[in-house]
């Protein structure tokens, strides 16, 4: 059988039906190939985004399999995980820049050569952060979320992942996107390559994205997930709440607005300093 006809039975069996060791020498095997970004959670063929349904379920499978295990520092830093989850086991040959500073990354995540983990931050198992991406301060790139190529992650933004259900989209920022200071993307957006998400928008599967430039709105469907057009520029914005009631006390909704598509002068301020990589 294949790693993945293996891990899809493993999934689907009753934990009392289970032979433990044998299934924890396969979810070895899975995540040995995790680790090294050769299986992912989602991955884009023919230009669309598909969920890796049975990648997703091996992530849960070893969470299932895992007991709880102290992994303290000492006896003042007390830390409990499951087993199946340490942190991940890095040196200096690997190319990471992981600055001291209480940062983790959890195993099963694939970090590429070239990326800079600025303290505190923190990348959850399933993750997969290509080269060159910087994740700042404060910042998560969340469970199975997908990162591209020289993706500025800026302080205290949040990158959700979604593991579960299995047929869910993760969060997909694809390559050379800046996500600005306190962003949170969630719930499968997908971010096209070379946007800019400005500091403090929030982008989840009930947004509606208004974009002046086109004179259209982006939203989650039936179809699919929210996703932003490549080289957008996406600022936060409001729109009045169109209620007798919401007119006369004057509220508005908070509202991600696309002022415009990429050029030069947003090249010059988005550009990223290669001598801090």
């Amino acid at each position: 059988m294949s790693l993945q006809a293996d891990i899809e039975a493993l999934y689907d069996r009753e934990p009392a039906a289970i032979d433990r060791a044998e299934a924890l020498k396969k979810f070895s095997e899975f995540k040995f190939f995790l680790n090294r970004g050769e299986i992912r959670a989602a991955e884009k063929k023919a230009g669309v985004w598909l969920v890796n349904h049975w990648v997703k379920k091996g992530i849960l499978l070893g969470f299932r399999l895992g007991a709880l295990q102290d992994v303290s520092i000492d006896s003042r830093f007390r830390f409990f995980d499951r087993s199946t989850y340490p942190l991940k086991t890095l040196s200096a040959g690997d190319g990471i820049r992981l600055v001291p500073g209480g940062s983790s990354i959890r195993d099963g995540a694939f970090v590429a050569r070239g990326v800079v983990c600025m303290p505190p931050m923190y990348i959850n198992t399933g993750a997969y952060v290509d080269e060159g991406t910087m994740v700042d301060s404060h910042a998560l790139v969340g469970s199975c979320a997908q990162v591209g190529k020289r993706v500025h992650i800026s302080a205290a933004a949040q990158i959700g992942g979604v593991l579960e259900p299995v047929g869910a989209m993760p969060v997909i920022i694809e390559d050379d996107v800046l996500v600005g200071g306190n962003c949170g993307i969630y719930e499968g957006t997908i971010v096209g390559r070379r946007a800019v998400i400005a500091a403090g928008v929030i982008l989840t599967g009930g947004t509606a994205v208004y974009d002046a430039v086109k004179q259209t709105v982006y939203r989650k469907s039936s179809r699919g997930p929210l996703v932003i057009p490549e080289n957008a520029v996406i600022v936060p914005g409001s729109r009045p709440l169109d209620t007798e009631w919401g007119r006369s006390a004057g509220l508005s909704l908070a509202t991600p607005v696309l002022v415009k598509y990429r050029d030069e002068k947003t090249d010059a301020a988005t550009a990223l300093e290669d001598s801090l990589r």
